[in-house]
């Protein structure tokens, strides 16, 4: 999917909290279909074939909530089957909650390039269980860094979250945090993510909450100051209550120099 000219290469990434497959369609559903959270019952398998279409169309994708192999799955890891059926040839995850017992859920990257590096961490907060991945493509300072990851819902867990986050990627001018931040980018934490990096806030916030009537935009990919982004649009990811968001980058040669 990606394309290049003289100095730049354009690339399609994609942002999805998937919700492990499960459906839902209306408030209601998160208490009369409760079940589906922790039972393998419904049609997981084909919502993942139709996110994996979807993801098939970008170069790098960024899964939150993509259940690494628990009972709910029927023991699929979901980002590895997304990686075989989305034409992926890297992939990593980052398992961070147990829910009961049966069911867990991760952080996923999909990818048609070859990342020099992977590495995961756990971000802080008053419960623990969230994390970021972060992927390197390029050599030295310049390369380009994709960072995905699912914050909390709380604004002072969130806070200290991006506070670790902006410690990460301090001053790189080729990176990219995407995921689903729980919060639209004039929060005040994400104020401070913007004051203490080279992330840029979105020209436009895209609803991507709740699915079926979106309202809240609180899935974001957000760049540095060193890429050139094209529009953001959001999508349906299956039958999950986040839309996915898509966005076409353009990185210059020397951050995917190997």
């Amino acid at each position: 999917m990606s394309a290049q000219n003289n100095d730049r290469q354009r690339l399609r990434l994609l942002s999805a909290n998937i919700q492990a497959g499960s459906s839902t369609r209306r408030y209601s559903d998160y208490a009369t279909r409760s079940w589906s959270h922790v039972l393998p019952a419904g049609n997981k398998r084909g919502a993942l074939d139709v996110i994996a279409r979807l993801a098939g169309e970008h170069d790098i994708v960024g899964l939150n909530e993509s259940d690494p192999g628990s009972l709910r799955s029927g023991f699929t890891n979901q980002t590895h089957y997304l990686a075989q059926r989305g034409g992926f040839d890297y992939w990593s995850h980052q398992p961070n909650r147990r829910v009961g017992g049966v069911a867990s859920s991760a952080n996923g990257l999909l990818s048609k390039l070859e990342p020099i590096e992977v590495t995961d961490h756990a971000l802080p907060g008053r419960i623990a269980g969230r994390g970021v991945l972060l992927a390197r493509f390029g050599e030295g300072d310049v390369g380009l860094t994709v960072a995905v990851a699912h914050l909390s819902l709380g604004s002072q867990s969130r806070a200290s979250q991006l506070a670790f986050i902006a410690e990460l990627l301090h001053d790189h001018p080729h990176a990219v945090l995407m995921g689903d931040f729980n919060c639209a980018t004039d929060r005040p934490e994400m104020q401070r993510l913007f004051r203490e990096t080279r992330l840029q806030p979105p020209a436009c916030e895209v609803p991507t909450f709740p699915s079926w009537s979106p309202q809240r935009a609180i899935d974001h990919i957000l760049a540095s100051d060193g890429l050139v982004c094209a529009e953001a649009i959001a999508l349906p990811a299956a039958l999950s209550d986040h839309l996915a968001l898509s966005m076409e980058l353009h990185i210059p040669n020397e951050a995917l120099r190997r």
